[in-house]
Formats: structure tokens, C-alpha cells, sequence
């Protein structure tokens, strides 16, 4: 079994001997066992750190180098038209804490997540035309994910589109009102703090 321990520069040249495919829930995960496209068995032993992305590689104690391919798997593409009605689109969702690709092309742009039927019930009052397929799901990292920039996907042609995401599941957008609430709170403390020592050193 090759122990693949080690996660290669997204810009080194080393080629790849054989590849595993795997879906985005496993592509999640830093340990897991696998059988490669070849056929070899194979092990991941990572530390914690960025999900695995499509055309990510690895390095085995021996040397041996594997490329991570994204499984097709369920998902839902909801098309719009490229412009104000994606970026509405992906608003809304994107408020919902999901994991999201996105993409577009000169026809127009799509927005990418697992099956969930209040967000397809979201995207079709939002006018996006929804698909139930079968594709790769390689969301982006995030912005301020280590070491990964800015990734490509596939888009619902097998064209390549920009993607985004959000790290987990949550019914409820932000809030930052009671963020701002508790920045005055911190505020009006500091300063009830320094009235009082003032007092303190007139009475003295």
C-alpha cells in the first residue's frame, strides 16, 4: 500500500503515476483508505489542513506521486443569466453558509450545491433554472483558506468556471447588527472606565 503523506506545491511539475477519485465528502477528510484508478491500495495520512482539491497532488514515503480527481456525484447547477441575477443569486445562498461553485460563460452563469430542497425552492423564486445531475463538486477553499488561491471547475457544459464556498450548513444569514452592538458595548465600558478614575483621583 502506498502512504501518501505529503501534499505537493500547486505549481511543482511532478507528474503523477496514478490518480484516485474520490467525492467531496471524502476529499474533506485528512485519513481514509482508498483504492486508485489503477487499482492500488492506498492510504492518505495528512495533517489537518485544506480539502483536497481537483488535481491536487500527493507524494507517498516512496516517492510515488498521485493526483486527486473530483467524483461526479448528485448535485444541483441552478442557471441564470450572467450579472445581477447570479450575484443575487449567490447572495442569497451564499447566506445560507453552503458550500457553492460558481461559474459562467458568454450564455450564462451558474451557481453549483448538493441537493437540498429549500435551497432549490430559494433558487427557483430567485428565476434560476435548476438541474439534477451527476458532475464534480470542487467548491473553492474560501478566501482566506492556507496555501490555495483561486480555483477552476467544471461548468455544466465541461466548460471551466470560477468557484466559491462557504465553510458549513446554517439556516440563518449574518447578523451585524449584534456585532456592532457589542464593538459600542466595548466602547461605552472603556470610557465609563476611565470617568470613574478620574473621580477617584479628584476625590483624592
Amino acid at each position: 500500500m502506498w502512504k501518501l503523506t505529503e501534499r505537493l506545491e500547486a505549481t511543482s511539475d511532478a507528474t503523477a503515476v496514478d490518480s484516485v477519485t474520490l467525492p467531496f465528502e471524502l476529499r474533506m477528510r485528512g485519513r481514509l483508505k482508498a483504492t486508485s484508478d489503477g487499482g492500488r491500495e492506498i492510504g492518505i495520512f495528512l495533517d489537518r489542513g485544506p480539502v483536497l482539491r481537483d488535481g491536487a497532488l500527493l507524494r507517498a514515503e516512496t516517492g510515488e506521486i498521485v493526483a486527486v480527481r473530483a467524483a461526479d456525484e448528485p448535485v444541483v447547477t441552478a442557471t441564470t443569466a450572467v450579472g445581477l441575477a447570479q450575484a443575487r443569486l449567490c447572495y442569497h445562498l451564499g447566506n445560507r453558509h453552503v458550500q457553492l461553485a460558481i461559474g459562467g460563460n458568454g450564455e450564462g452563469g451558474w451557481v453549483r450545491f448538493p441537493p437540498d430542497h429549500v435551497l432549490e425552492a430559494l433558487a427557483a423564486r430567485l428565476g434560476a433554472t435548476l438541474e439534477h445531475h451527476r458532475a464534480p463538486f470542487d467548491p473553492e477553499p474560501g478566501a482566506y483558506a492556507e496555501g490555495h488561491g483561486h480555483s477552476h471547475g467544471s461548468g455544466p457544459g465541461g466548460g471551466e468556471g470560477h468557484e466559491h464556498s462557504h465553510g458549513h450548513s446554517h439556516d440563518h444569514p449574518h447578523d451585524p447588527v449584534h456585532g456592532q452592538g457589542q464593538r459600542h458595548a466595548q466602547v461605552y465600558d472603556f470610557q465609563h472606565h476611565l470617568s470613574h478614575r478620574d473621580s477617584l483621583k479628584h476625590e483624592h
